[in-house]
């Protein structure tokens, strides 16, 4: 049995498929995890997804920040983009099935055993992985209650930019779910910074990754991730982003969890330019 941990797919269903056809994959036996986006803009949402439900308990994904603005798109909360390619999700005839199985993934999965911790985007220095799981609990319970349709109306926004205890209400589930799947970026203070989105040697020298602020609580736990295409592959401080870029005619990659971390990779065709 072999665990393997996948970037963001984006709807591109034939690089997934190719990936699993080179690593080999038995869903009798091996195991995988997604690090979220595993739709939109790529060409083949729906097929993706309906792949992804059909391995049943042989896959774990979280969620990421374009199965988050999915939803909200699917409750009428927020206008399709030009570059969304999720509608064919919204007019499949068990679309609501669809909806219901996006919306009841969690924002973080955490294997004792193995040893690792996926996530969508990042994690904030003050939070050790206890609290991390608390506040995914924290904002997994809002998107299964009464506060799912008034929270994703308020969802977008940049702040509050700082963790604190005693943040409340919508502003503190909008700075749980921005952590969890839209930074990347933080300034010395550790405050999150999300107008850059491109590599750390291109981003102005206050602003540093995620995973390289001083004293953050995690940093001794093995931590997978995606959601940032342009820092690609990585390897730094216990963090391992696996995004690399599939959807811009990079690469689709997985990396084993059993201690080697050793990496497949495949290119892709790119389905849309960079911006």
């Amino acid at each position: 049995m072999t665990t393997y941990a996948i970037g963001d797919v984006q709807g591109c269903y034939d690089s997934l498929r190719r990936l699993l056809d080179k690593i080999q994959f038995d869903p009798n036996k091996d195991q995988l995890w997604f690090a979220g986006d595993l739709i939109n803009r790529g060409p083949k949402s729906l097929e993706t997804l309906r792949f992804i439900i059909s391995l049943g308990d042989s896959a774990h994904s979280v969620l990421g920040n374009h199965e988050c603005h999915f939803l909200a798109s699917a409750r009428g909360h927020k206008k399709a983009h030009r570059t969304d390619t999720f509608a064919d999700i919204l007019e499949a005839h068990d679309a609501d099935q669809l909806i219901h199985w996006v919306r009841s993934l969690p924002f973080l999965h955490h294997d004792k055993t193995l040893g690792y911790t996926m996530i969508h985007a990042g994690l904030p220095a003050p939070w050790t992985l206890e609290d991390a799981k608390r506040y995914a609990k924290e904002l997994e319970a809002a998107f299964q209650n009464d506060l799912f349709d008034p929270f994703l109306a308020s969802m977008y926004g940049n702040k509050p930019t700082h963790w604190d205890n005693s943040l409340s209400g919508h502003a503190r589930l909008r700075f749980i779910i921005n952590c969890f799947t839209r930074m990347r970026f933080c300034d010395e203070q550790g405050h999150l910074e999300f107008k850059e989105k491109g590599s750390p040697a291109d981003s102005p020298t206050h602003l540093i990754p995620w995973f390289e602020v001083p004293k953050r609580q995690t940093a001794q736990e093995k931590i997978v991730f995606g959601h940032w295409s342009t820092l690609g592959l990585n390897k730094q401080n216990n963090a391992f982003c696996l995004d690399s870029g599939c959807l811009w005619g990079g690469q689709l990659s997985a990396m084993t969890l059993d201690g080697t971390e050793r990496i497949i990779s495949l290119d892709c065709d790119a389905s849309l330019e960079p911006y």
